[in-house]
């Protein structure tokens, strides 16, 4: 599902089937970086991102299990938000959010941003970060659900400028790092990812 980039240049994948954060290496091959959390597998690992210390942050969802929150494959009680540490070890960040989906850092790398797509419950939430990797109280960033349209808070990037874009209802919300509603991009359909190309980034 989710995709992203480390400081190696390889791509670390999110796999909802598989249930795991996986890594394709130079060669061609893949390896599993992480499928557990305290010896329980996984649910369906969402989205993914990379932290220039090397640590990656993933959300863990019931989107990908045939039978979502009641499947009999499912090991793990709670939907989070984890952080994998340079040592391979799994921490958990957040067992609060209902459905935790799009996951980004901020460009200075000390907040992490989570989307939630439960419904009734179309927050981004914030997460300051320590030192150390570890996160401090999570609070609401963002509350979409007044918001008119289709589709839920889902895909998130950060600029440079400290905003934040996130698909939500209508298309695309870009977000101010105060937390206020610059715009919106209608797409007139739920719209689930975004990302920046071009090599300039300016291009959505």
């Amino acid at each position: 599902n989710g995709l992203t980039f480390d400081g190696k240049g390889r791509l670390v994948l999110a796999e909802h089937g598989d249930r795991r954060i996986a890594v394709l290496t130079e060669g061609g091959g893949k390896i599993t970086v992480a499928d557990r959390f305290e010896g329980k597998r996984l649910n369906s690992p969402n989205d993914v991102v990379v932290h220039t210390d090397g640590s990656i942050f993933f959300t863990d969802p019931i989107y990908g299990l045939p039978k979502g929150e009641k499947d009999p494959t499912r090991e793990i009680d709670f939907c989070g938000v984890y952080r994998i540490g340079t040592d391979g070890k799994v921490t958990v960040i957040s067992k609060d959010i209902e459905r935790p989906n799009g996951i980004a850092l901020s460009h200075d790398e000390k907040t992490l941003f989570v989307a939630n797509s439960h419904k009734g419950k179309f927050n981004i939430y914030s997460f300051p970060l320590n030192a150390d990797g570890t996160a401090g109280e999570m609070k609401v960033f963002f509350d979409a659900n007044k918001l008119e349209g289709k589709g839920s808070t889902d895909g998130l990037k950060t600029d440079d400028k400290g905003n934040v874009w996130s698909t939500g209802p209508g298309g695309l919300l870009i977000i101010s790092k105060e937390g206020k509603l610059l715009g919106r991009a209608l797409t007139f359909q739920p719209t689930a990812n975004v990302n920046f190309g071009g090599a300039d980034g300016k291009s959505v």
